[in-house]
């Protein structure tokens, strides 16, 4: 039974997470021949002020890239 747990920084629509939903279902059942509903997937989104990246937390890092 595969569990993908997926963490995001905020910001994703509905939409585009259904579509990650089914995207990496489809790849687990097509690779790993695994029943669909056998599948669990969860979506976690992190704050950009909780999320670090190159060096910095994220919130910043974003503010910085739109300068």
């Amino acid at each position: 039974m595969p569990y993908v747990n997926l963490q995001i920084t905020q910001g994703a629509t509905r939409s585009q997470k259904a579509e990650l939903v089914k995207e990496m279902t489809d790849s687990l059942v097509r690779i790993l021949q695994k029943r669909p509903e056998h599948i669990h997937i969860v979506i976690q989104e992190i704050d950009d002020e909780n999320w670090g990246f190159s060096g910095m937390l994220t919130d910043e890092w974003k503010q910085q890239q739109a300068e």
